[in-house]
């Protein structure tokens, strides 16, 4: 006799994902959205046209001085009351949304400070040799400014990282966090003590995390020569 098996394969969807994947994901994927933003906003800040100036330093000091959680409950209540339930975003889009616009504030500030640790004579220099001012920023400034601030940048990366945790409380999210306090809080776990267990165990996979991160940035320190004349 011939049996036949048949398997049966359903899409999943990213709000579908949980535990620790989802804080990798969300953390990854608002790096790389913010890096570029707040490169831009710093460079908007610098500009010499008002309404740009005065654009970026109007969101970055926004930003800034908001709490990060007070954001994110703000993303998984508000946005409902001008979006129809059926076109909102999934909690995870609305998490890296926030995490993104967030973070740019402060990288922003960090390149800037970059920006203005670069000698004034790197900028004569390029103007000496002919070049206008968007090339003496892309090819002289910038690149200078962007490798003296790696340190700050990473740090601020490990601080985006560890914050992902704010998603499964904000947004209910099914982080590594949330599902581990929730796993504690089942009748066959409850009262017994394992909340402890749960959250070590948490905070050594962000140690893990943060300490690949913080190495990782050692090595591109020492390739680059940072802090190096």
């Amino acid at each position: 006799p011939v049996t036949l098996i048949a398997l049966t394969l359903t899409r999943s969807t990213l709000d579908s994902w949980g535990g620790f994947l989802i804080n990798f994901y969300i953390a990854i994927i608002s790096i790389v959205l913010s890096f570029p933003l707040g490169v831009l906003l710093a460079l908007g800040r610098r500009s010499t046209l008002p309404i740009v100036r005065l654009l970026s330093t109007t969101y970055i000091e926004l930003i800034r001085g908001a709490p990060l959680f007070v954001l994110l409950l703000l993303a998984g209540v508000a946005l409902e009351f001008f979006v129809p339930v059926d076109l909102a975003p999934g909690p995870i889009f609305r998490a890296v949304t926030v995490f993104t616009l967030f973070t740019a504030a402060y990288v922003a500030e960090i390149v800037r400070g970059g920006l203005q640790s670069v000698a004034k004579g790197q900028t004569e220099a390029g103007k000496a040799l002919g070049l206008n001012t968007s090339k003496v920023t892309f090819l002289i400034t910038l690149p200078q400014a962007l490798r003296n601030v790696i340190p700050a940048q990473i740090g601020q990366f490990i601080s985006l990282f560890k914050d992902t945790t704010l998603a499964g409380a904000a947004l209910s999210v099914l982080e590594v966090l949330n599902i581990g306090t929730a796993i504690t809080k089942q009748d066959d776990f409850l009262g017994q003590g394992y909340i402890y267990e749960s959250l070590a165990f948490v905070g050594l996979l962000f140690w893990v995390g943060s300490y690949v991160m913080s190495r990782e940035s050692q090595r591109l320190e020492k390739r680059l020569g940072v802090g190096q004349r």
